[in-house]
């Protein structure tokens, strides 16, 4: 037996821990793990000269050629393979106009919208994407007709439905009590952005009255109680409806404290925190600005250490980037309220949050591996992804453990023109990204063509009790 490849020659990081061994590669599946002198013949070998080989990052949720990003595919998946992301979950916007948010004149939403339409407008803008790619469908409207389209969804390979309760797209706890019971009737899974819209916008209107528009009193503006309300509330109808609930973007010790309560053996509900809400705290508006503001915002030093402690103990299971691309031009603004939403995180993630957890925390490569690879992959319904075993896809990072750098926006792949991280120092860089065991992208930058990502269908996912899901 002759296969296509076999990886020898470094360390395995595993959700098990590290492991001296090598695996073989046919057809874009992982066909052997183990001793690299009992792998099977093969057409290439990639020795890896000593270092780590760990699965390929899978995030659950960027923002990619939508109403609130500049990248296209093409641009947000570069940046995705050259930081070792080999898979991404990108959103499909129910009544989004096509429209740019900033700088539109007016509104960018309609009033109704289908879901599917806004699934196949994502899947035809999508023929540049270098890495795998899958979509949420995204509620934006509280239309009861979406939910005629759910079985559709779920044939289509999108067993995922986002909802909103803040901004001009938010949606009534009554409507969401409405989906879902839809969605538990179909074992489908409820994404949730979870902040208090009446409280945000009330103290947002404070600071406007009292002229301050400096960035340092955003964080105050949507603070950690309003998170942790409306994630209250958005839990307790989960539960009432036996709904799969995953909250997206944690950024508080107040909301992750909510999700612990409902958690229980873990099966119904999921959560996710974000490279930045995990490395950064609010000092950074200080010293960048606006170019820092995302939504909710950065917290304080203890909320960074409870998102460590929760994903630790499993209330928390992902580590995603919300990457959203915008320009330096587009950021700096006179007032924050003036200032859109998001800072991009593709290419950086693994690096920083590696610095971060295994460097400075002390943290093993099993916890990495488990929440920026196996976990993800998991909890929304990719089996063949996030792992290195046989029956996976081919897809893992080459990462040099030792190679220390700084981070600068010039290397940037995205077209986001500057970086929340920019001058960080840190240890650990990604040398190699393979897809379905093609490299595309190394030091020297993106080395397939346009295209070579492909859509990935999901399963409706499977979820087992707390732990059971890596």
């Amino acid at each position: 037996m002759s296969v296509d490849l076999t990886v020898v020659g470094g360390t395995l990081a595993t959700v098990d821990g590290l492991r001296e061994a090598g695996f073989a590669v046919d057809d874009g599946t992982i066909v052997a793990v183990g001793d690299p002198d009992r792998l099977p013949a093969a057409e290439r070998t990639l020795d890896v000269d000593g270092r780590l080989v760990m699965p390929g990052v899978v995030d659950p949720h960027v923002h990619v050629d939508g109403f609130n990003s500049i990248d296209s595919y093409e641009t947000g998946t570069a940046a995705a393979a050259r930081g070792g992301v080999t898979t991404v979950i990108n959103f499909a916007w129910q009544t989004w106009t096509g429209e740019r948010e900033y700088g539109a004149d007016g509104s960018v939403w309609a009033d109704e919208g289908s879901l599917l339409d806004a699934i196949e407008r994502q899947k035809r803008k999508a023929g540049g994407a270098y890495v795998d790619y899958g979509l949420h469908a995204t509620v934006t409207a509280e239309d009861e007709s979406v939910f005629e389209e759910f079985d559709a969804l779920i044939e289509a390979g999108v067993p995922t439905v986002k909802f909103f309760t803040a901004y001009d797209i938010g949606v009534s706890n009554g409507f969401l009590r409405l989906a879902f019971e839809e969605l538990a009737d179909r074992d489908a899974v409820a994404v949730l952005h979870t902040e208090d819209a009446a409280v945000c916008e009330a103290l947002r209107e404070e600071r406007r009255r009292e002229g301050r528009g400096d960035p340092v009193d955003y964080p105050g503006a949507r603070p950690d109680y309003a998170e942790a309300m409306a994630l209250a509330d958005a839990v307790t109808l989960a539960d009432a409806t036996g709904c799969k609930y995953y909250g997206i973007h944690t950024s508080s010790r107040a909301a992750a404290a909510e999700l612990a309560a409902v958690r229980e053996d873990g099966s119904q509900f999921r959560g996710e925190t974000c490279t930045h809400y995990a490395t950064l705290t609010e000092d950074a508006y200080a010293e960048r600005g606006t170019l820092a503001l995302q939504s909710p915002p950065l917290r304080r030093a203890d909320d960074v250490d409870a998102m460590f402690e929760y994903l630790r103990e499993g209330t928390l299971d992902v580590v995603s980037t919300d990457h959203v691309a915008s320009t330096r031009e587009e950021k700096t603004v006179d007032d924050w309220w003036e200032c859109s939403f998001g800072v991009n995180g593709l290419q950086a993630s693994l690096p920083v949050f590696h610095d971060e957890a295994v460097n400075e925390r002390g943290h093993s490569y099993g916890f990495l591996v488990r929440a920026m690879c196996a976990k993800p992959a998991a909890t929304f319904g990719l089996p063949k992804k996030g792992r290195l075993a046989v029956g996976a896809d081919a897809d893992f990072v080459v990462f040099d453990p030792d190679e220390s750098y700084t981070i600068t926006a010039e290397e940037n792949a995205s077209k986001a023109d500057y970086s929340i991280y920019e001058g960080r120092e840190v240890t650990g860089r990604v040398t190699a990204t393979y897809v379905r065991g093609e490299r595309v992208a190394d030091e020297s930058g993106v080395t397939v063509d346009p295209g070579y990502g492909e859509f990935r269908a999901r399963d409706v996912p499977e979820w087992g009790a707390r732990g059971g899901n890596t």
